[in-house]
């Protein structure tokens, strides 16, 4: 049988056993709706109850300030056209980065089909935000800056808490004139590994959802301030305080607060441990293949994530060769699978076209351990030696020396 090497919980997680069993009673026994007055309603509104205030715990808020929805993405989409919508008498300018998630970038492309403007922000060649340049761009119709706290393709750990701070002090200066910008973070990528109190990190919004700290799918979390104006985006019964009507998912509600409680208390050491595995990955590696090269920040990026680009590859193929060897993979988002384009974050950072086709992010996770990194050591040199041979594309990681195949499609 062949080795099952998961390296792609970027992607998804499986849910914890732990979380499964907190879970449990509310797909079975306790399957009553919250909105129900009788006892086995009743203990499933206080169910929800727990969990918001054991997430409002871990953010440092108010339960209040706690809005369950259906996960990230729609997190994403309520926390940015929910105030974008609700505060458009205000301005229609919205500042975000060109590195996004998509759930942001096609949010804020919404906003332009309404008549918002938009402005992406250019990052470094690691991926970084400049807080300075961020609040540059702010102008008096701005209402809103977006920027997300960890990339889900590279890595980088974005400066969050600096240029939330940075906005404070902006808002305060123009408290008199009745102004005020909006911040939102997509910290999806960074609830299993980094800090999230909202108050240190000085946002008016932060989105987190199940899938990627060992929790249920489709189930997330808005955190939204008191005093931030928002517009729903589902409408019907009434649920979480008006901002997402429909029967709550208990189960998945349980579940999330749960596998945030776990994987916040014990992110020290695990955050340690991945980076020890991660970069005797990546030192093996680079023993054993030439002309790669590191995407994403050398440091300040998480624990798990390793963004590498092959020269002279096709990330893809890449994938399917390492399917069939049993190790799972991705080339960039898992949103963007079906897609041939490379990714937009690559390309963001400045990357050639082709260099970016042979990205490879290899995420690791709990189940990891050093015999896998030694088994994708053992196998990934000949795949990658195999695939060049085939490859009508000559890279070299200086500029000005590329040779492409002149008969390679080029990006336009």
């Amino acid at each position: 049988m062949l080795r099952q090497v998961y390296l792609d919980h970027a992607a998804t997680t499986y849910t914890d056993p732990k979380v499964t069993k907190k879970m449990s009673p509310f797909l079975t026994k306790e399957f009553g709706n919250p909105s129900a007055l009788y006892a086995l309603g009743r203990r499933s509104l206080m169910a929800i109850s727990g969990a918001r205030k054991e997430v409002a715990q871990i953010l440092a808020c108010s339960p209040a300030e706690v809005v369950f929805t259906g996960g990230g993405t729609e997190s994403d989409n309520l926390g940015i056209l929910g105030v974008a919508r609700a505060n458009k008498k205000f301005g229609n300018h919205i500042i975000t980065s060109k590195i996004e998630h998509h759930a942001v970038i096609f949010a804020c492309g919404q906003l332009e089909k309404e008549g918002f403007e938009v402005t992406y922000l250019e990052v470094d060649e690691f991926g970084l935000v400049s807080p300075q340049e961020a609040l540059a761009a702010i102008k008096p119709e701005t209402i809103l800056v977006t920027i997300m706290y960890a990339n889900n393709e590279i890595g980088t750990i974005e400066p969050i808490a600096e240029i939330g701070k940075a906005l404070k002090k902006y808002n305060e200066e123009k408290r008199k004139e009745g102004k005020r910008v909006f911040f939102h973070t997509d910290a999806c990528q960074a609830a299993g590994s980094l800090d999230l109190d909202v108050n240190r990190l000085h946002v008016d919004l932060l989105t987190l959802n199940g899938s990627k700290i060992y929790g249920p799918k489709g189930v997330g979390v808005l955190f939204k301030k008191k005093d931030v104006s928002i517009q729903p985006l589902v409408f019907g019964g009434g649920q979480e305080f008006g901002l997402r009507s429909g029967t709550e998912n208990v189960a998945g509600i349980v579940g999330l607060s749960e596998a945030l409680k776990l994987s916040q208390a014990d992110k020290d050491l695990e955050n340690k441990r991945l980076i020890s595995l991660r970069d005797y990955l990546w030192q093996g590696l680079n023993k054993k293949i030439s002309r790669l090269k590191l995407n994403g920040h050398p440091e300040k990026r998480l624990p798990n994530n390793l963004n590498f680009s092959i020269l002279d590859i096709e990330g893809e193929a890449m994938l399917l060769y390492l399917d069939e060897m049993g190790v799972q993979a991705a080339t960039g988002s898992a949103c963007d699978s079906e897609s041939l384009e490379p990714s937009h974050v690559l390309l963001a950072l400045g990357m050639p076209y082709e260099m970016a086709h042979g990205s490879l992010r290899l995420t690791l996770g709990h189940c990891n351990t050093k015999a896998h990194m030694d088994y994708v050591l053992k196998i990934m040199p000949g795949i990658v030696e195999k695939l060049r041979e085939l490859s009508p594309v000559h890279m070299s990681l200086k500029k000005g020396e590329d040779r492409p195949h002149p008969e390679y499609k080029k990006h336009k």
